[in-house]
């Protein structure tokens, strides 16, 4: 039950088929970077125009509440943080991988080891540093919502523990959060293994704005 998440993107140049996907198809710490870079806010006025100053007002709410964050357990966020958690998400750089677990477990499989330690070494890039980052656990909708609401947030905090001890990165850049089945990645088939994952969001709006 819900052997794969997977890490998911915004950028279609990168996105790979979940569930086809195989160990040989790991994307690069070279590619999971650029992806997770953030990317110059532009004005919504003509493209030749000048671009726009970032809100300030709204740039230091959301700091405010990611700080928040920091070092929070995952059970500890309330429904409503977590939604909040969602809808800051949508706007920022993301990335997906293809990540196997062993079955019905937090553990992660032998053939994504690999996949995971790229995303180590880009995470541990200098050109992210300071960055706050969010770890999201989704599961598809077979199984009861508690057990996979448990599910999600278990493999989220895999993923943490697996990037802290092996690669340095300090816990409080690192928000783990679960949604069970509430969000699927293609809400018109629950049961599609797509909507096993784990999102990876850059949510650092301080180094977003440079």
């Amino acid at each position: 039950m819900n052997r794969f998440l997977s890490i998911m993107t915004a950028g279609a140049a990168l996105s790979m088929t979940a569930g086809l996907a195989v160990a040989g198809d790991t994307v690069s710490a070279e590619k999971i970077l650029d992806a997770l870079k953030p990317k110059a806010s532009v004005s919504r006025g003509l493209s030749t125009g000048p671009q726009q100053p970032v809100d300030v007002a709204v740039q230091a709410k959301e700091n405010t509440f990611v700080n928040t964050l920091r070092n929070r357990k995952t059970r500890s966020l309330s429904l409503g943080e977590r939604q909040e958690i969602a809808e800051l998400a949508a706007t920022k750089p993301k990335i997906d991988l293809e990540i196997q677990f062993d079955y019905n477990s937090a553990d992660i499989s032998k053939t994504s080891v690999t996949a995971v330690q790229e995303l180590g070494k880009a995470l541990s890039d200098s050109t992210l540093k300071g960055s706050t980052f969010v770890v999201a656990g989704h599961t598809d909708a077979m199984g009861g919502e508690a057990y996979n609401q448990d599910l999600s947030e278990r493999r989220a905090d895999t993923i943490k523990k697996y990037l802290t001890e092996k690669y340095g990165i300090a816990g409080s850049n690192l928000v783990t959060v679960g949604y069970g089945k509430t969000r699927p990645k293609d809400a018109n088939a629950p049961m599609d293994p797509a909507n096993r994952r784990v999102q990876v969001v850059n949510m650092d709006t301080k180094t977003a704005s440079k």
